[in-house]
């Protein structure tokens, strides 16, 4: 399990840097750097304490994006997701090589800080919720409950709370205002991810409507 932990996080920091770098017509881009040495430390990292928390979690969280049991709502979602994804670094490498944006040092640092703690939030949800598969589906095979403590008692839908932290602070920290302004595409994606997680879990796994009904936010506490 750990090898393949090590070879999927380096396949996805290598495509990464090679889409970012190719964009950007140059590997002359210190905080791209920065954010590809991080991810390659920090990935394996926080997989092997996972593995020593929850390998279950783990062996889930290694498994396909695209799975058989998975709603097809979910696996249309997963496909635009990557797309946008892909989209977001390729505009983010052009911004760079154009020259477009001008980010003060301060908020390159800001991000870099965000990013961090996008991981650090991660791995607080990953403790609470061992069932914090990478896609929408029912585990009854790993008898599946609700979840209510930790970020679970405060928000629905932490894990996507946290990337908020991500999709906001890594174009902070790779200079990039064009990233940043797609940032928000991102949110209008997770609330379509949420209606079909909501769904699921409320067609499916018992307790999770009166969960629903006593934590009344979704992804931001005091806004939805």
């Amino acid at each position: 399990m750990i090898a393949r932990l090590l070879l999927q996080n380096t396949i996805f920091t290598v495509a990464m840097g090679a889409l970012l770098f190719a964009c950007a017509g140059t590997l002359h881009w210190p905080s791209a750097w920065v954010f590809l040495v991080t991810s390659a430390l920090l990935g394996p990292l926080c997989g092997w304490w996972l593995y020593r928390l929850d390998p279950a979690l783990l062996a889930e969280r290694l498994r396909p994006v695209i799975q058989r049991d998975q709603p097809p709502a979910d696996k249309a979602f997963i496909t635009v997701f990557i797309v946008a994804m892909l989209a977001w670094l390729v505009a983010m490498g052009l911004d760079r090589r154009l020259l477009a944006s001008d980010v003060p040092l301060a908020l390159q640092i800001l991000g870099f800080v965000l990013f961090v703690l996008c991981m650090l939030f991660t791995m607080w949800v990953f403790r609470e919720n061992s069932f914090a598969a990478p896609v929408v589906k029912l585990q009854a095979e790993r008898a599946q409950r609700v979840i209510s403590t930790g970020p679970y008692a405060h928000v629905r839908h932490p894990m996507y709370s946290g990337m908020v932290l991500f999709f906001a602070g890594l174009p902070l920290l790779l200079g990039s205002w064009w990233g940043l302004a797609m940032a928000p595409l991102f949110l209008a994606l997770f609330a379509v991810r949420i209606g079909i997680e909501e769904r699921t879990l409320r067609e499916g796994l018992p307790g999770y409507a009166d969960y629903a009904a006593r934590v009344h936010y979704r992804l931001l506490p005091g806004v939805w």
